[in-house]
């Protein structure tokens, strides 16, 4: 759930950090005072747990299933813009922020749910903020000039050195301990299996990542990083195509590397960033997650993450603030097409029964392409359209009345346990400076990647709260014995399509490239089309549509954008 950790062996200790330094005394100070009383759990009994308080929430897969009936009503009203933006994730929010960047104000985002956010929505209750999906942003590389704008404009990134790197409020720097891998019975520091490791296991770390390190600075003919972010600045050459064509498990094994622990690892951040297993993940897209993260910064180091306790729903809340009074709710766009050298934008109200048409000039499509593949008539007339297979998700937030603990390393920011098949917990209440924190919101994540999404979706969907409850509560009782009788609450949301599979063939092929085309004036934004689905791609892509709109509408774009 964080970003790629190639530490092995502790190699000395970095400078001082101040504020996660204090944070990290301060998480210790109260593990010490607390023992042995809140922070052990209680062991399990025999009796048969009560009910665990809570609800299924999740997108709304019954407003978005009404495209597959079709039959909606007239537009009772037609109004006019510039650009017509359909859905408000990152990708629609971003191309909203960069029209009100240049000034350009005559736009609608029209989103379907309640609020605007996609997969980065977050929710609140009485003990913290927490994400329902992304939760942290790594350390923007120097290609991702278009995160460090936005991050420069929400206060995050302070300002510059003398070397011109930036410097970053370090209140928005995940504290220590990041993470800690529950395996043989306690708790270690870092994600890479280290208890029990054997010198075969460990000689392979060091040549997987020193691998990884190479392909992290090589650079193509043309002076651009192979793996970048976005990935649409790396380098053009074809040196490491051949890659796409085969699964990151197929290229661990090419190599005889054969370590479970390592195998372990590379399938869990294949999970981790795609929602899939290493088995399905094109070996390209499992190794950027390696080696396309390359974090500049003058004081965090470059595998650092920006956190807070929403996850990226604290972007989505400062990109809302800049476009908030041109969003639209529970608009079901059911309709886009050219005609007349305007685009036609058709949207349901499901609250009033209603269908309104915007006439704009330029359209931008942010929305999943399965759904462009649904309600724009003119891709059918390319033959085959462009296609992208998503992993289904469930994500639960956990209230507990006192902190888990554990045996071995302390309560970390990210927790997650060899044998689960989940991939653990962020804690909400982790940048929370309060010294005697009594309880807290842990955010579980379980990509669906047992059985093929089709199957894994209809089941999720068919799965009651109890049974979820029962799921999460066995999973994380294997960790912490007890935990059933400190769980106030348990509230489960299920992403039907939470993320694009980067599978064989996808990054290289011809249907990602197709997905990029503009169709008359509309225009495609979505990281569906990047195969990469992060923050920094949604955003790449968001600006890029709003960056063609301007220049097809006339409008001078800022030097600095």
């Amino acid at each position: 759930m964080s970003g790629p950790n190639t530490s092995i062996e502790p190699e000395g200790e970095p400078a001082p950090h101040p504020r996660r330094s204090f944070l990290k005394s301060a998480a210790l100070w109260t593990l010490g005072a607390a023992l042995p009383g809140a922070l052990t759990l209680r062991y399990f009994t025999n009796r048969r747990p009560k009910p665990v308080p809570g609800r299924i929430l999740g997108a709304s897969a019954k407003t978005g299933h009404l495209l597959r009936e079709g039959r909606f009503p007239a537009p009772s009203k037609v109004e006019t813009t510039d650009t017509v933006i359909i859905g408000g994730g990152i990708s629609g929010l971003s191309a909203g922020w960069w029209l009100e960047r240049n000034h350009q104000t005559s736009y609608r985002i029209l989103e379907l749910e309640e609020e605007a956010g996609g997969n980065s929505r977050s929710g609140r209750n009485q003990i913290s903020a927490y994400p329902w999906g992304a939760h942290y942003l790594p350390i923007p590389g120097p290609e991702a000039r278009y995160v460090r704008t936005l991050l420069e404009e929400v206060g995050v990134i302070r300002g510059y050195s003398s070397k011109g790197l930036p410097v970053y409020d370090e209140f928005h720097l995940c504290a220590d301990p990041g993470e800690r891998l529950f395996l043989q019975g306690s708790w270690q520091e870092g994600l890479v299996p280290q208890t029990g490791a054997g010198s075969r296991d460990r000689e392979e770390y060091r040549e997987f990542f020193s691998l990884m390190d190479r392909f992290r600075k090589e650079r193509g003919s043309d002076g651009k990083r192979h793996f970048a972010i976005p990935l649409e600045l790396g380098s053009a050459d074809a040196k490491y195509r051949a890659l796409d064509r085969i699964t990151m498990k197929a290229f661990l094994e090419e190599r005889n590397w054969h370590s479970n622990y390592l195998h372990w690892y590379v399938n869990y951040c294949c999970r981790d960033d795609y929602g899939a297993t290493y088995d399905r993940v094109s070996a390209w897209a499992g190794i950027h997650y390696f080696a396309a993260r390359a974090g500049i910064a003058e004081n965090a180091e470059p595998q650092h993450l920006l956190t807070w306790p929403e996850g990226n729903g604290w972007l989505v809340s400062q990109l809302r603030k800049k476009v908030e009074p041109r969003i639209r709710t529970r608009a079901l766009v059911h309709s886009v097409r050219n005609e007349g050298g305007k685009v036609l934008a058709d949207h349901f109200n499901p609250d009033t029964g209603e269908t309104t048409r915007i006439q704009a000039k330029h359209a931008i499509f942010a929305a999943p392409r399965f759904v462009a593949n649904r309600i724009v008539p003119e891709l059918a007339s390319r033959g085959t359209p462009a296609s992208v297979g998503y992993s289904p998700w469930m994500v639960a937030n956990v209230s507990l009345s006192s902190l888990p603990g554990g045996r071995g390393a302390p309560l970390s920011w990210d927790n997650v346990s060899y044998s689960s098949p989940a991939l653990g917990y962020v804690v909400a209440t982790h940048q929370n400076l309060n010294l005697h924190p009594k309880k807290t919101v842990i955010t579980y994540y379980h990509p669906l990647s047992h059985t093929d999404p089709v199957s894994a979706r209809k089941e999720a969907h068919q799965r009651t709260h109890t049974e979820w409850c029962e799921m999460i509560i066995a999973d994380l009782s294997k960790t912490h014995s007890g935990i059933a009788e400190v769980i106030e609450n348990i509230d489960v949301w299920v992403w039907g399509h939470a993320m694009a599979i980067p599978e064989p063939g996808f990054i290289t092929g011809s249907d990602r490239k197709a997905m990029a085309k503009p169709v008359g004036k509309i225009h495609f934004a979505h990281s569906d089309m990047s195969g990469i689905p992060i923050f920094e791609e949604a955003q790449y892509r968001g600006v890029m549509a709003a960056k063609s709109v301007l220049r097809e509408l006339g409008i001078a774009q800022r030097e600095d954008s």
